[in-house]
């Protein structure tokens, strides 16, 4: 921590952030997903994590598109002060992006379910986000039924059942919990 403010970092990196991707000839670039897309148009000749596609290029740079302006800005203020940083308090929401439930948390917190079926992941999970968890399911009282059928599965999870049939299951569970939600 620290090496970022120096006085060398600064000059490769005016915006002083992580990560950077210094090359050759001295000159960077910085943002993740700029490094990121950069390190595959360089490195994933296969294209098997950014795909040469258009349309499959353009659903990954939506999503992390989505996740630098939308998701990001507000994590900030939720866990940022683990790194030291001064965060104000108040800009925190209890929801995604809201003080009051919408369907952002429908779509979000059942999938922290999953994490259930991996005993030292769900142990990892930090208190806040059980604790938001739990506020969406008391927000959302219709959708325990199906909460719970995939808590059963997650809890009950033997290493026998195939990940991506539960995988497909998923997105069929989360789209009828949102459908469900809109007819209450």
């Amino acid at each position: 921590m620290g090496k970022t403010r120096t006085p060398e970092f600064i000059a490769m990196n005016p915006a002083h952030c992580c990560p950077t991707l210094q090359f050759l000839d001295g000159s960077a670039i910085w943002e993740s997903s700029a490094v990121m897309r950069c390190l595959c148009n360089i490195f994933d000749t296969k294209g098997e994590l950014y795909p040469s596609d258009a349309e499959k290029k353009g659903k990954i740079d939506m999503v992390i598109d989505w996740r630098n302006s939308s998701f990001y800005p507000d994590l900030f203020h939720i866990v940022y002060m683990m790194f030291g940083v001064d965060v104000d308090e108040d800009q925190a929401k209890k929801f995604c992006f809201s003080d009051t439930p919408t369907i952002a948390d429908l779509s979000v917190a059942p999938l922290i379910t999953l994490l259930k079926g991996r005993k030292k992941f769900w142990a990892a999970v930090p208190d806040g986000i059980k604790e938001y968890y739990e506020r969406v399911l008391e927000a959302f009282p219709g959708m325990m039924e199906y909460v719970k059928l995939l808590d059963d599965k997650a809890v009950n999870y033997n290493a026998s059942i195939n990940l991506k049939i539960l995988c497909l299951r998923l997105n069929y569970w989360a789209s009828s919990v949102f459908l469900y939600c809109l007819t209450m």
